[in-house]
């Protein structure tokens, strides 16, 4: 029977948190202004999708059926063409150099890294591999035969959803956590913030920046004024 092994593990969220934007709301105006999905319908709700999230309303079941569309509606090649496209024009001009400072840190302190999600990870799998963090939680979006489904495969990795996705990895991994550190932007991360030994908010949103406030928790800004 294999032992479990005992690590630091720091804990990053992705979106406005390690980069200066939202990388599933900008795919979806990628996709828009590529032409790719209906330009009024798409746009419309990729808008209200976003300001649910913001509020704290947001049906994550309803939201990946959307979100998850434009993967099954082509064929993989073309997908990784775009998604290439906007690896290099959306997604690095959103590089926080202070974010990989941040990261550079940890992994020279011996910690594990990990980042953890609710962005799918077709999006979020080269961010993770560009910024040079191995493991990687995100929402799996299901693949039969070498195409997406456009179905969620488990359990979405958001709010409460990303504890019971850390805790299965942790199992899967047969790691056991000495100290942790989660580092997020969004309300919506407070269960996680609450778990670990360590929550820290970086450039949060009103409401975790008062809760983070009330409970003394380390606030922290990874952005310079042109990244606000």
């Amino acid at each position: 029977m294999s032992e479990f092994s005992t690590i630091d593990l720091a804990i990053f969220d992705l979106d406005n948190t390690l980069i200066a934007g939202d990388s599933d709301y900008a795919w979806g105006d990628f996709l828009v202004a590529k032409g790719i999905v209906d330009k009024d319908y798409y746009a419309k709700q990729n808008a209200q999708f976003y300001d649910d999230y913001q509020h704290g309303k947001l049906n994550i079941a309803d939201f990946l059926r959307f979100s998850l569309r434009p993967l099954a509606d082509n064929n993989i090649e073309q997908l990784n063409e775009w998604r290439g496209e906007f690896l290099n024009t959306v997604i690095e001009p959103m590089m926080l150099p202070a974010a990989e400072e941040l990261v550079e840190k940890h992994r020279h302190a011996g910690h594990e890294l990990l980042i953890i999600t609710a962005t799918n990870t077709f999006i979020t799998q080269p961010i993770a591999e560009r910024l040079g963090i191995k493991y990687l939680i995100g929402t799996e979006p299901e693949r039969i035969n070498g195409r997406y489904t456009g179905e969620v495969y488990g359990i979405p990795s958001f709010q409460e959803g990303k504890i019971k996705r850390l805790d299965s990895w942790l199992k899967k991994q047969q790691f056991n956590i000495n100290q942790s550190w989660f580092y997020s932007d969004s309300h919506n991360d407070l269960p996680l913030l609450r778990k670990v030994d360590t929550p820290v908010a970086v450039d949060p949103d009103n409401k975790l920046r008062e809760y983070a406030q009330s409970q003394h928790w380390d606030i922290i800004s990874l952005r310079t004024k042109n990244d606000q």
